[in-house]
């Protein structure tokens, strides 16, 4: 029976509601990580600078609904701007990044609050940046090369 299968093995991004696109996000708080990309390879570093946004237990943002007027150049992922076409803009997003997996036809991990049903498996799993990063508005820019991380996938 279709009602069986999870809605997001079932619906393209783009016919999903907004509660459940915004579901597919674990809470690693990895997106909110200041990355920093190479310009003659276009490698990206993760460092474990977190957006002076972010509540470093939680994973989340502080200013959720505000969070582009706070942050211009935060990115607001959609299901319009998203999906297997536009991977390339993207490719900053960690590998267990459940946005990523969907685009690129992979299963969600075991634990994935979707799949686990706790919110707190992503932490529990040792997959989020609970308490293991520092507010970038701490660092000086030029320092932020010193915080290049190697943990994050």
């Amino acid at each position: 029976m279709i009602a069986d299968i999870p809605f997001w093995q079932r619906k393209r991004f783009r016919d999903m509601s907004p509660r459940e696109w915004e579901s597919l996000c674990d809470g690693c708080g990895k997106c909110c990580l200041t990355k920093l990309e190479d310009e003659d390879t276009g490698e990206v570093y993760y460092t474990d600078l977190a957006c002076e946004y972010m509540d470093g237990d939680t994973c989340r943002c502080t200013v959720y609904s505000t969070r582009r007027r706070k942050v211009p150049d935060c990115i607001v992922l959609s299901p319009v701007v998203f999906g297997p076409d536009s991977m390339q803009d993207f490719h900053w997003l960690p590998r267990t990044c459940a946005y990523r997996l969907l685009a690129e036809d992979k299963p969600l991990p075991d634990w994935h609050p979707l799949v686990s049903g706790d919110p707190d498996s992503v932490h529990d799993a040792q997959v989020s940046v609970r308490q293991r990063t520092v507010s970038n508005a701490d660092v000086d820019e030029a320092d932020w090369e010193e915080h290049i991380i190697h943990w994050v996938l």
